[in-house]
């Protein structure tokens, strides 16, 4: 069985594959997520997360229940932009980490900035951060937690091309924080501060503070890309694959 902490990515990976090479067309059903776990050899969960980015993506929909109107259906398949941006999701893990960062602080201290501006809704993001407070999470649940809450920020914007890039990028993103919480001598207060800094992030947005939201957001991403690469030889020319 694949490894619980990238066994969505597979599954992201053949749903996607399948997308774009005709296999699964609009109109098409997924099958179930017992069934499609068991074929793949992931767990129901990592099913769920995979068609879950799908649907982000606006290339399935989901409806709860059974019958057969349930589980998820086909309703685009990936043209022009959105097909790069798939190939994206399946290439990222070959880009140089320090690249991965790059992209973050542009597309998030843009996100952050227009949230202060526009003051969307952030109960989504709000409930993340206060789920993060569990002190009984691993660090793969909590990074996966973090993680949802970077692309709820996205979501939260509007803007569809961001939150496509952010979700066709977040394995690659996951592979480096998840690999650099594995070199991190005290977790804990490692994982108390990424919270922190969290709800700074969300005061400067629900204070309107453009800059400060902006500042709050670079210093989070790149004090941690810190953390994890200071006293390393090629500092941040490690691709994301390189740092599983």
């Amino acid at each position: 069985m694949a490894d619980e902490q990238r066994a969505w990515e597979s599954v992201l990976s053949h749903l996607e594959g399948a997308l774009l090479d005709g296999t699964l067309r609009p109109g098409d059903r997924l099958p179930g997520e017992r069934a499609l776990a068991a074929d793949l050899g992931v767990g129901r969960s990592s099913v769920r997360e995979a068609i879950r980015v799908l649907e982000v993506l606006g290339l399935v929909r989901t409806a709860s229940g059974s019958g057969p109107t349930a589980g998820a259906i086909i309703v685009a398949v990936p043209g022009g932009g959105m097909s790069a941006l798939m190939r994206l999701q399946l290439a990222a893990s070959g880009f140089p980490v320090a690249d991965i960062v790059d992209t973050r602080l542009v597309l998030e201290t843009h996100v952050a900035q227009h949230l202060a501006r526009s003051q969307p809704d952030l109960a989504s993001s709000t409930a993340l951060v206060e789920a993060m407070d569990d002190s009984s999470l691993t660090e793969a649940e909590f990074l996966a937690l973090d993680q949802q809450f970077h692309l709820s920020l996205a979501e939260a914007s509007g803007n569809q091309v961001v939150t496509a890039t952010m979700a066709g990028l977040r394995s690659a993103i996951e592979s480096y924080v998840t690999a650099g919480a594995h070199a991190v001598d005290d977790w804990p207060a490692t994982a108390r501060r990424l919270r922190d800094e969290h709800r700074g992030i969300l005061a400067a947005i629900a204070a309107a503070d453009e800059a400060e939201a902006t500042r709050a957001i670079r210093d989070h991403i790149t004090g941690y890309y810190d953390q994890i690469t200071i006293g390393k030889d090629q500092h941040g020319q490690a691709t994301a694959a390189e740092s599983r």
